[in-house]
C-alpha cells in the first residue's frame, strides 16, 4: 500500500468521521480510506481489491470502532474480488501499515490529534494513584528493555515487611502506562500492598510493541526477551523489600503468551501465572505459525519442567486469539496431574456471564483457575475505559487474578 495525498486526504476524512463515534484503531481507518480511494485507483491503474489487514489486538466488541472496522471488512469482502494475504505477505502489510501510521503522525502533528489509535497514543494525563510511577531501564546482553515500576504510598517512605511484586505484560500496541490505567493493577497494589513493575516492548523489537512470544529465541531461559524479563524481576527483587515466594507474571494477548513462557521457563521465580487472551507456551514458531496459532492452529509443546498455577481469562467471542488457546493452556497443567474439575457458572450484575472451571489436584488445592466469559471479546475483562481493549462488563480479572496469586506461594 503505498501512500499518496489522494489516501491521506481520504485517511484525514475518515479519521475525523470515526473521532466522533468514540476510540478507533488503525485498521479501521487505513480500511475506510482505501475503500473510498478506489474510484482515484481505477484512473492510475486497473482495480485491484487491497489484502485485508487485522489488527493484532483490536478494540472490544461493540464499540463504535469495531463496528466501523466491521463494516469495511464486510464491504472488503462482499463488494470487491476475493483475495487473502499469504503468510509470506503479513510482514510486508505491517510495514506497509507503520510506514503509513508514520506518515498520518507527521501530517497530525502527533497521534494526539487521531485519538486513541492504540495503546501507546492513549492520553493517560496525571496518575490518579497515590503511590510513586517511576520509570526504569534495564540492559544485558539480549538487549535493553524501558519498564515502570508503582510502589504503593504506604511502602515508598518507611521500612517495610517484604511484599509481592506483579510483573504486568502489556499486550500490542500498548505500554506500561495504557496498561496500568486499563488493569487498574496500581489500584489493587494501593489496597493489597504489593508492587507492580511494566516491563516496556521497544519499537525497535517489534513494529507493534508485541512481545515476541513466536520467535524460538525468545521461548528459551536465559535467552532472548525471557532473560530480559527475568532479569528486571530480579533487578526489582535486589532494589525494593520484595518476598521470594510471592512474585508472579500476568500478561494480556502477546503479553499473555509471554507470561506464560515466563512461568514455563522460570517456575524458580513466579509463584504463578496470569494469562488473559493468551496462548500456550511455544505454540508458534514464526509469524505465520503464529497467525495460524491465534485462529487456534497451534503447535502443541511439552513444556519444560514443572507447571506451576495458573489463571486464565478468555472471551468466548475472541476474534483475534481463539478461545481454544485458553483450553489449551489449562489442558497442559491437566495432563500434568490436576485432575479433578469443579465448575462454576456465574453472572456479573448488568454485566458478562462467565464459566468458572477450577482444576484441582487430589488433595483439593486448586492448580488452574478458567474464566470463559460469555459474551467477551479481546479485551482486559473488568478493565477501565481510560485504558486502551478493555471490557467493563466484568468480571473484574485483575482482581480475581491477585485473589488467586496472594493464595499461591513458591516453594
Amino acid at each position: 500500500m503505498k501512500l499518496n495525498m489522494h489516501l491521506l486526504a481520504n485517511m484525514r476524512k475518515v479519521t475525523s468521521t470515526l473521532l466522533k463515534k468514540g476510540p478507533v484503531d488503525t485498521t479501521a481507518i487505513v480500511q475506510e480510506a482505501m475503500k473510498h480511494a478506489t474510484a482515484f485507483q481505477h484512473t492510475t491503474r486497473p482495480p485491484a481489491a487491497p489484502p485485508p489487514m487485522r489488527d493484532i489486538n483490536p478494540p472490544p466488541a461493540g464499540s463504535a470502532a469495531n463496528e466501523a472496522m466491521h463494516d469495511a471488512r464486510h464491504r472488503a469482502t462482499h463488494e470487491a474480488p476475493q483475495q487473502r494475504a499469504t503468510p509470506d505477505a503479513v510482514p510486508d502489510m505491517l510495514a506497509n501499515l507503520q510506514r503509513t501510521m508514520e506518515s498520518v503522525r507527521e501530517q497530525f502533528g502527533g497521534l494526539g490529534g487521531l485519538g486513541n489509535l492504540g495503546g501507546h497514543g492513549a492520553d493517560t494525563g496525571p496518575s490518579p494513584w497515590p503511590g510513586t510511577f517511576s520509570s526504569g531501564s534495564y540492559t544485558n546482553e539480549a538487549g535493553t528493555r524501558d519498564y515502570k515500576l508503582y510502589v504503593p504510598s504506604t511502602l515508598a517512605d518507611q521500612p517495610a515487611s517484604p511484599v509481592g511484586l506483579v510483573v504486568m505484560l502489556h499486550g500490542c500496541t500498548q505500554n506500561p502506562d495504557d496498561f496500568a490505567h486499563g488493569t487498574q493493577m496500581n489500584a489493587l497494589a494501593e489496597e493489597l500492598q504489593c508492587l507492580v513493575v511494566y516491563p516496556a516492548q521497544s519499537q525497535g523489537a517489534n513494529a507493534s510493541r508485541c512481545w515476541n512470544w513466536f520467535n524460538e529465541t525468545d521461548q528459551q531461559r536465559d535467552r532472548g526477551e525471557p532473560s530480559i524479563i527475568a532479569g528486571i524481576t530480579r533487578d526489582i527483587m535486589a532494589r525494593h523489600p520484595v518476598d521470594p515466594a510471592q512474585v508472579y507474571v500476568a500478561g494480556l494477548s502477546a503479553g499473555g503468551a509471554m507470561a506464560t513462557i515466563m512461568g514455563t521457563l522460570y517456575p524458580d521465580l513466579y509463584a504463578a501465572v496470569g494469562v488473559h487472551s493468551g496462548l500456550p507456551f511455544a505454540s508458534a514458531r514464526d509469524l505465520p505459525s503464529a497467525l495460524a496459532a491465534m485462529k487456534g492452529d497451534f503447535r502443541r509443546s511439552q513444556a519444560p519442567g514443572r507447571t506451576v498455577p495458573i489463571i486464565v481469562f478468555h472471551g468466548d467471542r475472541d476474534t483475534t486469539v481463539h478461545p481454544a488457546n485458553g483450553d489449551e493452556l489449562v489442558a497442559q497443567v491437566r495432563a500434568r496431574g490436576a485432575r479433578k474439575t469443579a465448575v462454576e457458572p456465574g453472572q456479573v450484575p448488568n454485566g458478562h456471564a462467565y464459566t468458572r472451571t477450577m482444576h484441582q489436584h487430589d488433595d483439593g488445592t486448586v492448580h488452574a483457575e478458567h474464566w470463559l466469559i460469555h459474551g467477551a471479546g479481546h479485551a482486559w475483562s473488568g478493565g477501565n475505559a481510560r485504558g486502551s481493549y478493555t471490557d467493563g462488563k466484568g468480571p473484574d480479572a485483575s482482581r480475581e487474578m491477585m485473589r488467586f496469586f496472594r493464595t499461591r506461594r513458591s516453594s
